[in-house]
């Protein structure tokens, strides 16, 4: 519940920090990307390189995440197979010198 709480205070502080922003920073910006050209407010381009920027970070630790699980699963495998070594180990009789 205080979860809850916190994270829709967070989006209405977020929300009331773009408004102000927006009205903050009146005005057009000329986007060419070289096969075609944009005009966008101020606020919102800033919004949407924000929100790219997100999504790349994003997909940028997914990749990082992809990689330590998969080195995971490694070592656990690796890990099965030196304590079924370990076992069949002990349940070998000592030979007597």
């Amino acid at each position: 519940m205080i979860r809850n709480l916190f994270l829709g205070l967070v989006v209405i502080t977020a929300m009331l920090i773009a408004v102000v922003f927006a009205a903050l920073n009146p005005g057009v910006v000329e986007i060419d990307l070289a096969f075609a050209g944009f005009e966008l407010q101020k606020s919102l381009a800033f919004i949407l390189v924000f929100g790219f920027g997100a999504l790349f970070g994003m997909l940028c630790a997914l990749v990082l995440l992809t990689r330590l699980l998969a080195e995971r699963r490694r070592l656990r495998r690796s890990l099965k197979l030196a304590e079924s070594e370990v076992s069949s180990l002990r349940t070998i009789p000592e030979s007597i010198s």
